[in-house]
């Protein structure tokens, strides 16, 4: 799922959860934009509000996942000023008005913590008695003209339908794909290759033009579904 403006990439977001049979319980895997906290962070209690009213937070999953994985430590502050998993939250309240969800935020982009953080998702998941909806946001390409953006966008979405996590990393690094949610998406491919995943669907894609017809500076939306 997308994280930028409603107006640029809703769409995106909306067409990808018109798909899905939402469960009760989901894990939002989001990225940590600003240098503040810890580099993977997690919260287990409590609720977010929106004008939507308040989403809680399911503090046994949280538990589980902060057993599974120690590099995840409590810390509010990593997410009072990030974006990318509260504009998930609006969507998920209209959708599935009974959710709880864990929050996760990750700074880092060592693969190795990556990898890490994405084992422990998968082994949590593989467990849980309950349907878990691990829903994972990321923009990809930033600030370039729309054709470079596009360019740059096709090798990612190469590498995110072929499940493979490695090829993902090294493709941004070696390509100068600007993918915020790069970390986030690291973590879930190997949370899916762990349980055996191979199916994977890009269910639509723009780019930031396509709205505002502006071309000298986009910024590109992926919508995807792995099962």
């Amino acid at each position: 799922m997308p994280h930028a403006g409603y107006f640029y990439s809703g769409h995106v977001g909306g067409a990808v959860l018109a798909r899905i049979a939402l469960p009760r319980k989901i894990i939002i895997l989001g990225v940590r934009h600003y240098p503040r906290g810890e580099p993977a962070a997690i919260l287990s209690c409590g609720a977010w509000r929106t004008p939507l009213g308040d989403a809680r937070i399911d503090e046994a999953l949280a538990e589980a996942l902060k057993k599974a994985c120690p590099l995840l430590r409590e810390d509010s502050v990593a997410h009072t000023t990030e974006h990318s998993l509260e504009v998930q939250l609006p969507f998920l309240q209209v959708l599935a008005q009974d959710f709880t969800f864990v929050p996760v935020a990750l700074g880092t982009v060592q693969y190795e913590s990556l990898v890490s953080v994405g084992e422990a998702i998968g082994r949590v998941l593989e467990t849980s008695k309950e349907n878990v909806l691990l829903l994972t946001t990321s923009d990809l390409n930033h600030y370039e003209d729309d054709a470079t953006t596009r360019s740059k966008d096709s090798k990612a979405i190469e590498q995110l339908l072929a499940l493979d996590a490695r090829g993902l990393y090294d493709t941004c690094r070696n390509e100068e794909i600007s993918m915020c949610g790069l970390g986030p998406a690291v973590a879930m491919l190997t949370a899916l290759n762990a349980l055996g995943e191979r199916k994977s669907e890009l269910v639509k894609y723009s780019t930031s033009a396509d709205v505002s017809g502006d071309r000298n500076a986009v910024v590109g939306y992926a919508g995807m579904i792995f099962s």
